[in-house]
């Protein structure tokens, strides 16, 4: 059994020795140290420092002239900005560098991604010490590990002259122990590195991508696992039960659509003064049937403080007006007859009660719709037209309503040009963008305008940092598939250390949807990245985005609606190998319980025309030997993406 190899793990970072952020990486780089067998090391000391020179060269110092560790990785603080000091920090505690295991790290980094040629990683000796400066994001510190790692077991075995193992390692060199070479290299999240000829450029990109393809329900599952880590934070020193991102004060007209965060309760009555249900007569139940002298009138709005009416007497009333002191019924128009009017013929002097009244007849209590001091709406509600005009009702007029995520959306692409200007040669107009900003608006999200962004990594880079600072989710259209100018996915990670969850989906369209998280200002952001044909950007957002956004805005069941469906087409569907969201307009037959489910026409990926009259997607089953089509009368699921008709 080989000797362990004593490791200590240095994370380098204002926020995370602040407690502003977690560490993500130092764990990682524990873990990753304990699973390797080969390299059979213990973690010793662990320890999170600010970016500070000083503070960096007291912990390696400490753990080397110690003796606590045989080998020292650090995290973090490599890169451009003016708190990287780590490489600084290191380089003056040496005594040898180690460049070709700096080589090692950058020339398999540079393989990735080209943003590796910013990363300044020092490596090198001090004593019988190891020190290796590796990234701060977590794919980076999983990559640069896995290239460096074949080497670290030997490395310090050499360091402390440990014959027999080095022996056995250049015996191994030699052919005699040969085995064939195993790239170390594991994109996080796949189980088989990209399939590219390692070339660079164009030709050696990869040509299959090494995410996993995971279900629809597995992505909503992990977006929703990350909304409610950010709902989870923000709202950590709120006491109540709703899962928000905060509290707002609106007025009443501005509140359709968002989440109550109050109790309403009435502060009158309603109706306030008994007041009649039909247009007729208020009467006194007990005077019975017969002719009765016409005092005057009570109207709907009139004071109901008038004089009291006495035996014999009515008062003529209108729907809603409040009934007189002294009257105890309303007698409806039709059941009375006119006996004398005035000369003019203008007004009634005396009419004819036809039937005896009841006491309370067609008349509407106190009380009767809302008590006073009556809780008429309660928090978590989420307030529709309805529930607005109940609030008018009781006369409250501002709400605390849950805050609502801020939402950006960015095209990407050099051949994307604004709707407004002149089509230029080999572009095409920004229509994901209108569209996703139009979807998200009419359900209550007004989302921000990010702009369009090229496919050139400092443009790209800019256009995110800048979406950033404006937002909780960023959503994207385009540069998440396989293209060599699909940047996205790289340049979240390389610049802003977002961790990739997923970046494939099995579903027909948005197969490239990818969903990430990173860490801006100390704040954490939500990043959705669509595909950029049209209808897999439009059909990903109603997957993804908008039930996210839903939930972010404290809705409790963020996920669209779904029906029974029948396929009515002219000939059977053919099936995907991955389960389809056609496009379809949904409507129903009078007295039929099971939707009519047309399809808009051809179903790929890039035409739009297809969303423009859509108000459902009809769930296909992935293709099967058993299942190679969808026959006509099919049955499926479908869901509600608009209104829903009824053909007569």
């Amino acid at each position: 059994m080989s000797v362990k190899i004593k490791v200590g793990i240095l994370t380098v970072s204002d926020s995370c020795s602040k407690g502003e952020a977690e560490d993500l990486s130092g764990p990682l780089l524990k873990q990753l140290v304990l699973d390797d067998s080969t390299l059979n090391g213990e973690v010793v000391a662990t320890e999170c420092v600010p970016d500070n020179i000083e503070d960096i060269r007291r912990a390696l110092v400490s753990w080397s002239d110690g003796s606590n560790a045989d080998l020292i990785l650090t995290t973090g603080g490599t890169g451009f900005a003016a708190r990287d000091v780590t490489p600084e920090a290191t380089l003056s505690v040496l005594d040898k560098q180690a460049p070709g295991i700096v080589t090692s790290m950058l020339v398999g980094s540079l393989s990735v991604t080209p943003l590796a040629a910013l990363s300044r990683p020092a490596a090198g000796i001090r004593g019988r010490t190891i020190i290796i400066n590796l990234p701060g994001s977590k794919k980076a510190v999983k990559e640069c590990f896995g290239f460096i790692r074949p080497a670290l077991r030997h490395a310090v075995d050499l360091l402390h002259d440990r014959t027999r193992p080095v022996v056995a390692t250049h015996a191994a060199l030699q052919g005699s122990m040969a085995r064939s070479h195993v790239c170390p290299h594991q994109v996080e999240g796949s189980t088989n590195h990209d399939a590219g000829d390692g070339s660079g450029g164009v030709a050696g990109r990869p040509r299959q991508s090494t995410w996993p393809m995971i279900t629809v329900e597995e992505a909503q599952s992990a977006i929703f696992s990350e909304c409610q880590k950010i709902i989870k934070k923000r709202n950590k020193n709120n006491s109540d039960e709703l899962n928000i991102l905060g509290k707002e004060l609106v007025g009443y007209r501005d509140s359709l659509g968002r989440v109550l965060c109050q109790d309403v309760v009435a502060k009158d009555p309603l109706p306030p003064f008994p007041a009649s249900m039909k247009d007729g007569y208020a009467v006194i139940a007990q005077d019975g049937a017969g002719i009765r002298t016409v005092r005057g009138e009570a109207s709907a709005g009139c004071d109901p403080g008038m004089g009291e009416l006495t035996t014999m007497e009515v008062f003529r009333i209108n729907t809603g007006a409040p009934v007189p002191p002294g009257a105890d019924a309303v007698v409806m128009v039709e059941e009375t007859k006119l006996i004398k009017k005035t000369e003019d013929g203008k007004e009634e002097l005396e009419i004819e009660i036809m039937t005896a009244p009841q006491v309370g007849q067609d008349i509407r209590p106190v009380g009767c719709d809302i008590s006073l001091g009556e809780t008429v709406l309660s928090a978590g509600t989420i307030l529709g037209p309805g529930e607005v005009g109940l609030l008018a009702a009781v006369g409250v007029t501002e709400v605390l309503v849950s805050k609502l995520p801020r939402v950006a959306v960015l095209s990407t692409g050099n051949e994307i040009q604004e709707p407004g200007e002149e089509l230029q040669p080999g572009h095409v107009r920004d229509s994901n963008k209108t569209t996703l900003l139009a979807l998200l608006a009419s359900n209550g999200v007004n989302a921000i305008d990010a702009g369009i962004a090229k496919d050139d990594l400092v443009n790209l880079t800019s256009a995110l940092q800048s979406a950033f600072d404006q937002s909780d989710v960023l959503v994207t259209t385009g540069g998440v598939s396989m293209g060599d100018r699909d940047l996205l996915r790289q340049v979240l990670v390389s610049n802003f250390g977002a961790e990739i969850k997923f970046a494939r989906v099995q579903m027909k369209p948005g197969k490239p949807t990818t969903f990430a998280t990173c860490t801006v200002n100390n704040q954490a952001k939500l990043i959705i990245g669509l595909p950029g044909n049209p209808v897999s950007a439009t059909v990903t957002c109603h997957l993804y985005v908008l039930p996210a956004a839903k939930m972010l805005a404290g809705f409790s069941s963020p996920l669209p609606g779904k029906i029974r469906a029948k396929l009515r087409s002219p000939a059977p569907l053919p099936l995907d190998p991955r389960p389809e969201y056609a496009r379809v307009q949904l409507s129903f037959q009078p007295g039929s319980a099971l939707a009519d489910a047309v399809p808009t026409g051809n179903q790929i990926s890039s035409r739009l025309a297809s969303m423009a009259n859509a108000n459902g997607l009809l769930l296909l089953p992935a293709k099967s030997d058993g299942m190679k089509v969808a026959p006509v009368g099919y049955e499926c699921d479908a869901i509600l993406i608009g209104n829903i008709m009824l053909n007569v």
